[in-house]
């Protein structure tokens, strides 16, 4: 039911979109305003998470860490897993980032014919998610070719190594098949998963949708109806030097793929897709574990007095309760 509210509204948006589309007058507002628009919500609305996830000030120290420590010599220390350091820290960081390590670790219970609980390992998720983002990273990239005059060489040379093959009459690129194929397999793990789908949102298919009605235009776009990149690129050239002309050669499905793509910025920073910016602000992943070498200093410290209860006042305060349980030696006893 949830995954039918998320289809719907996706629907929606697309036949809005598709009848406008349609009549002249209204190709300006998707073209031109709609893209204006997104950018500005996108960028006001990461900048406002941003900064208050700055300010918020840290009382603890807080990593997450599942490895020994610095502490004697003797004892090896993990220094991806407990970092002491800030550059352990910015290699734990660059492993989680780049290669989603917590991920690959992740595991799943179920119930073997014995009914005893097993845990197992389960890369799938991790396969699927790595995928994804590095497919729609490259395909961010590939675009920029579109508002870039002369193209940078290296978005010359990542177009080559992702076009490889060369299978198809224009070339197919495998970050293309690879993004469709992941996001169909995020949406049916959550389709087809009893425990997942009890606790996914429609925000959730939402997004995935989203995606794929993009990837789907795009593609559809390239391989398919063949678009005029030159208007197109004159269009993407004009939207960045703030001269936006609107392509008199472009179809409905182009404007399908501009508006979807500026409903997609528009709504990341209101959605879990925002963690693109969290995940560096993180005080469970940004912070070393070095409490026993440095002190942590509460910033709210600064903002107001705090009220200091030390063990010698709690000692006297439950003094006959700590002696009867034992938890209390006095002197000559």
């Amino acid at each position: 039911m949830r995954s039918l509210q998320a289809l719907a509204i996706v629907a929606a948006l697309c036949g809005i979109v598709m009848v406008a589309a349609v009549v002249p007058g209204f190709r300006p507002l998707l073209g031109i305003a709609v893209p204006y628009l997104a950018l500005i919500v996108f960028l006001l609305g990461m900048t406002a998470r941003v900064v208050g996830w700055a300010r918020s000030p840290v009382p603890f120290k807080i990593p997450t860490v599942c490895g020994q420590q610095r502490s004697l010599d003797f004892l090896p220390h993990h220094k991806l897993e407990s970092p002491f350091t800030s550059w352990q820290v910015f290699g734990r960081m660059a492993l989680e980032v780049l290669t989603f390590r917590s991920l690959f670790r992740n595991t799943q219970s179920s119930l073997t014919a014995g009914k005893n609980l097993a845990y197992e390992p389960s890369k799938w998720l991790w396969a699927g998610a790595l995928a994804f983002h590095w497919s729609f990273l490259v395909i961010l990239l590939r675009h920029l070719r579109l508002f870039l005059e002369p193209v940078p060489r290296g978005i010359l040379f990542l177009e080559s190594v992702d076009g490889f093959f060369q299978v198809t009459v224009p070339t197919l690129f495998l970050t293309d098949a690879i993004l469709v194929a992941a996001l169909l397999f995020l949406l049916g793990r959550r389709l087809l998963d009893a425990r997942l789908r009890y606790f996914s949102l429609p925000a959730d298919y939402f997004a995935l949708f989203l995606l794929l009605v993009i990837a789907g235009s795009g593609i559809w776009m390239r391989y398919f109806s063949k678009i005029d990149v030159v208007g197109i690129k004159e269009f993407a050239m004009g939207l960045a030097t703030f001269h936006p002309v609107v392509p008199a050669s472009a179809g409905v499905i182009f404007y399908l793929h501009i508006v979807m793509v500026g409903v997609l910025f528009a709504y990341f920073p209101f959605s879990k897709l925002v963690h693109l910016g969290g995940v560096f602000l993180s005080p469970t992943r940004n912070l070393p574990n070095n409490n026993r070498a440095r002190r942590h200093v509460n910033p709210w410290n600064d903002r107001r007095p705090v009220e200091v209860h030390t063990y010698e006042e709690y000692e006297e305060e439950f003094h006959d309760k700590l002696k009867a349980c034992g938890l209390l030696q006095e002197d000559g006893e």
